[in-house]
This record gives structure tokens, sequence and C-alpha cells, in this order.
């Protein structure tokens, strides 16, 4: 007995007939979940519990996304339902097609803590997706998936000696990536997009204007200390200044000016138009308001009361009748 309850994984020779799809999300997201756990406890084996969201069509299955797993205070091995469910439902709004498939956590291997009873309310043979950040990949130029740290389970039952017990086959998987993830991921391979020409224009750019910054710095000091008298006056460095000076006139180049106007123009347009829409925003706001209170008083004053019951004919007093009849 004590060689079940060490062991809740069949043996290789049994394979799972599961087609399993892992994309990069819930990668990140269960490498995430774990470091920032590390951080927070400061222990370097935190208890990470989380729901795998995917798609299953017989024998497919897709795990496309992942949400974190709330327990009961004081019992990690409890899930709160109600989060589950809240969060489950929260998903399916945004992405309907998706399906609560499994769950997934950090450990070596899976013990029969890990055997989920509490999930097939869920769905009838919840997946484990296990990260073991300890594993040693293989050296392999085999891009299935198989060298990442994660092994993915399928929950079966094992008769032995007439009796039945809750145990994992290893399930392959492969890593699947969209075109939107494929961009995404090797974005945040380069370290976003670190080693682009543009970064590099923008750099050399900031480089030179921090240069320029500096050497007019150090002539405004020139110029101040020389007011000052701090420094001896020297006319041919004050000349060639001067003739520098004069050598700008670029600011006031028409056609930098037309430019320049234009430029401005459209920006205090922009900023016109979007006072000019928030202040309708209130006008109609507040006509709306008015036109609330106009129609109640009116309908109030249409209805009928006691004393109109006592009227004649229309534009009539009630007390003409008598002249009139």
């Amino acid at each position: 007995m004590d060689t079940d309850e060490q062991s809740v994984v069949l043996p290789s020779s049994t394979t799972s007939g599961l087609s399993l799809s892992l994309h990069p999300l819930p990668i990140l997201n269960i490498s995430e979940h774990l470091t920032r756990l590390k951080l927070q406890t400061r222990s370097n084996s935190p208890f990470v519990l989380g729901a795998l969201l995917g798609t299953q069509n017989g024998r497919e299955v897709e795990i496309v996304n992942t949400f974190e797993l709330a327990t009961e205070e004081g019992h990690d091995d409890l899930v709160d339902h109600d989060f589950l469910v809240s969060r489950r439902d929260q998903y399916k709004q945004v992405f309907p097609s998706l399906e609560f498939i499994g769950w997934y956590t950090v450990a070596p291997v899976p013990t029969s803590r890990h055997i989920a009873s509490q999930f097939t309310g869920y769905c009838s043979t919840p997946l484990l997706l296990v990260l073991q950040p300890s594993t040693i990949a293989p050296s392999s130029s085999d891009i299935t998936g198989q060298t990442l740290p994660f092994k993915a389970y399928e929950p079966t039952i094992e008769i032995r000696d007439k009796k039945t017990r809750s145990v994992f086959i290893e399930a392959p998987y492969k890593v699947e990536t969209g075109e939107a993830e494929r961009i995404a991921v090797d974005w945040t391979a380069k370290g976003g997009g670190g080693s682009t020409s543009l970064e590099s224009h923008l750099q050399a750019q900031r480089a030179a204007v921090k240069m320029l910054h500096e050497r007019i710095l150090v002539l405004v000091q020139y110029v101040t200390n020389v007011i000052t008298g701090q420094v001896p006056t020297d006319h041919t460095t004050l000349r060639s200044l001067s003739a520098l000076i004069a050598s700008l006139p670029a600011s006031e180049n028409k056609g930098f000016r037309e430019e320049f106007n234009t430029e401005y123009e459209d920006v205090q347009l922009t900023a016109f138009l979007s006072s000019l829409t928030k202040s309708t925003n209130i006008l109609n706001d507040l006509v709306d308001k008015h036109l609330v209170l106009t129609v109640g008083s009116r309908e109030d004053r249409a209805i009928p009361g006691p004393r109109r019951r006592g009227m004649g004919r229309q534009g009539t007093m009630p007390g003409d009748w008598g002249m009139h009849s």
C-alpha cells in the first residue's frame, strides 16, 4: 500500500492516446506565478495552484490560458470553489470557447496529494500540468515541447488485486503557437525589441542631443562667469559666441515658421475640439435633466384630481356653468 501511495503515475510503458497542445501563454503564466510566490513567501517551494483553460474536441486538447486559484484559509488543499466559479464565468464572458479542462501545480513528481477529486465537478477528467523547476532539460534539438520542465498527466483508474485507485498517465504534448503568440514571444525573447534599428537610431539621437546640451551648458556657464567677473573677459571667445548665435536663423526660416504654425494650429484645434466635446456632453446632460423635470411636471398637471372634476366646458370656469346652461 505504501508503494501505491508513493507512485500514482503509471510506468512509461502505458501510453496516453491524448493529443495535447500547450500554448506559450500558460507557460509564461505558471512560471510568473511561481516566481512571484517565491518572492512573496521567501520560500523556494511555495504551494502553487491554478486552473487550466482550453478547448477539447474528442481526444484533442489545447491548453490556451490559465488563472490562479484561491484556497480556503488555513487549508491549502481545499479549493475556494466560489472563487473558481466566479473567475471561470468571467473568462467565459470574454473567451466563450474556453472551458475548464484541468489544473496546474509545482512539484517534483505527482503524489496522492495531487489526486484532485474536487475538480471532477467541473470536468470529468481534469488534466494535471506540473511544473518541475528542478528538472534539467536534456540537450536536444527536438522542439516538440518535451525539453521544457513541464509534464502533463491524464487521470485514469487502475485495477489491481480487484481494487481500484486513481492514477495518472503521462501525456506527451507539443507547444503550439498562433501568429499573434509567435510575434509576442519573439518580441519578448529579444528583450522587448531592444535590437531594432529604430531603437538604435533613437539611442544615437539621444546621445547627440545630450552632448549638445552639455556643451551649451558650458557656454552658458562661461558667459555667466564673465558677467559676474569670476573669469576675465576674452573678446575673441565672445565674438565667436556672437557669430555662433547669429548663424542660427533657422528657427526664423519662412518654411519652418509655416510648418510650426501649422503644427501649433493643429494642436490648438484638437484641444478646442476636446473642450467643445466636453462642453457638449455637459449641455446634453443638462438638457436631459431639464426634459425629465419638465415632462414629469406636465404629467402631474395632466392627471385629473378632485379639484378638476367640477370644471365645465373648455375655456369656462366652474362658476360660469350656470350662465351657459
